[in-house]
C-alpha cells in the first residue's frame, strides 16, 4: 500500500528533475543558436539553490498528482510575479486591451468553482456508472466465451468510457488546487476573459470529441505530453515517435499492461497519420461529407483508444492476451496493414511532417493553449498579485 501511495509522487518528481536538468543544460551548456524558440524561453542560466530546488520538486500543490510545470514559471509564482509577467510578455492581449492599464478581474475564483463542479460531476459518475461497468469483465471467461464480438466490443467501449471520470476527477482537482493558490494564469482568451489553464492536464471536451488518435492524446495528460515532447521527442536524433512512447511506458512503471498500451500506440499513430493524409482531403470540400468524415473518424478514434488503453487498466499479461484474442487483434492488424500499405506512398511528406509536427503522445500541444492565438501564448506564471 505504501508503494502505491509513493508511486505517483515519484513519477511527478521524475518529471520535475528531468525538466529542470534539461533546462539547465540548455541554459548553461548550449549556445543560443542551438536551441529552439521554446527551449530558449524556458532555459535556466543560473543554478537554483538547494532550497529553490527542493521547493520546486516537493511543493505541496503538485507533489501528489502534479502537474509538472516549468521551473521559471514556478519561480515567478513564488516571487509573486506570475500574472504580471504573463501580461508584460503579451501587453496586447487577445481582446485588444492594454495589459497594464486596464484588465478585467483576474481572480481565479470562477475558474476554481467551475473546476470543482466538474470534480463533483466526475465523482458522481465514477460512483454510479464506473462501478457498474468493471474493466475486468472484459476478460471474464463466461463473457468472452458466450457473448458475440459486437457485444464484447460494445461493452469494452462503454467500460473504457466509464473508467475515465476518475482520471478527470484527479487532474481537474489538482488544477483547481493550483488555481486556488494563484498559480496557473495562462493569459487572456479571445473574448478578453482571463484563462487559468496554464497547468491544466486535460481537455474533457477535446477528449470526448476527438476525431484522430493524436487529437485525443494531445488533450489527455497534457503536461506529461509536454514533458515527453521537451525531454525526448524534440531531442531524439531519430525514431522519435517509438522512443517517446517507450519512455512513456518506462515512466509509468513496471506493469506489463503499460508496455502493451504504448507499444500498440506506435503502429496506430503511424497508420492514423498515413490514413489522414491519404483520404481527408477528399471530404473537406463539402459540409455534409466533412460531417460524415468526422463521425466516422470519431468512432474509429474512440474504438482505437479503447483497444489501446485496455491493457493499461488490465495491467497483467494474461488478461491482456485474453482481451486481444477476444478482439481478434483487429486494431493491430488494421493499423499495421495501413501503415505498411501507405508508408511509401507518403514517404516524402512524412519526412517533412516528422520534423515540423508536435509529438504524438499527448505529448504535444495543450488544448488549453489552443483557445488563444499564438501571440497570446504565455509561459509559466505565478501568483495573482497586483499588476505592476
Amino acid at each position: 500500500m505504501l508503494l502505491l501511495f509513493l508511486h505517483r509522487p515519484l513519477m511527478i518528481v521524475t518529471q520535475k528533475i528531468t525538466t529542470l536538468a534539461f533546462q539547465l543544460h540548455d541554459g548553461i551548456c548550449k549556445k543560443s543558436e542551438q536551441l529552439t524558440s521554446e527551449q530558449k524561453h524556458v532555459a535556466i542560466r543560473v543554478r537554483p539553490t538547494l532550497i529553490e530546488y527542493l521547493s520546486y520538486n516537493l511543493n505541496f500543490l503538485s507533489v501528489l498528482v502534479g502537474p509538472c510545470s516549468n521551473y521559471r514559471d514556478y519561480v515567478d509564482f513564488i516571487e509573486g510575479k506570475h500574472i504580471s509577467c504573463r501580461l508584460k510578455q503579451h501587453p496586447g492581449t487577445c481582446n485588444g486591451q492594454n495589459g497594464y492599464d486596464k484588465t478585467p478581474d483576474l481572480s481565479p475564483l470562477n475558474a476554481v468553482c467551475r473546476k470543482l463542479l466538474v470534480c463533483c460531476g466526475c465523482m458522481f459518475l465514477f460512483l454510479v456508472v464506473s462501478r457498474s461497468l468493471p474493466i475486468t469483465y472484459n476478460t471474464d471467461n463466461h463473457f468472452v466465451g458466450h457473448a458475440s464480438f459486437l457485444t464484447r466490443l460494445t461493452y469494452a467501449f462503454f467500460s473504457i468510457q466509464a473508467a475515465r471520470p476518475k482520471f478527470y476527477f484527479a487532474w481537474t482537482l489538482a488544477d483547481a488546487v493550483n488555481n486556488a493558490a494563484g498559480y496557473g494564469f495562462l493569459g487572456m482568451d479571445e473574448s478578453g476573459k482571463p484563462s487559468w489553464d496554464l497547468v491544466s492536464n486535460l481537455n474533457i471536451i477535446g477528449i470526448e470529441t476527438a476525431t484522430s488518435f493524436k487529437t485525443f492524446i494531445d488533450n489527455w495528460n497534457i503536461q506529461t505530453g509536454i514533458w515527453l515532447k521537451t525531454v525526448c521527442y524534440d531531442r531524439a536524433p531519430k525514431h522519435r515517435l517509438p522512443l517517446t512512447f517507450i519512455l512513456s511506458a518506462l515512466w509509468h512503471g513496471v506493469y506489463p499492461g503499460y508496455y502493451f498500451t504504448f507499444l500498440t500506440a506506435i503502429p496506430i499513430t503511424i497508420a492514423a497519420r498515413a490514413i489522414r493524409r491519404s483520404i481527408r482531403h477528399y471530404f473537406i470540400g463539402s459540409k455534409v461529407l466533412k460531417l460524415g468524415y468526422d463521425i466516422v473518424t470519431w468512432a474509429a478514434t474512440q474504438l482505437a483508444i479503447c483497444y489501446t488503453v485496455m491493457p493499461f487498466l488490465l495491467l497483467s499479461v494474461d488478461h491482456t492476451i485474453v482481451y486481444y484474442r477476444s478482439m481478434y487483434f483487429y486494431v493491430h492488424i488494421i493499423s499495421i496493414l495501413a501503415a505498411v500499405a501507405l508508408h511509401r506512398k507518403h514517404k516524402p511528406r512524412e519526412a517533412s511532417a516528422a520534423n515540423n509536427s508536435a509529438p504524438p503522445v499527448s505529448l504535444s500541444s495543450s488544448s488549453s493553449t489552443a483557445a488563444c492565438p499564438a501571440q497570446c501564448q504565455p509561459v509559466h506564471s505565478n501568483n495573482n498579485d497586483k499588476v505592476n
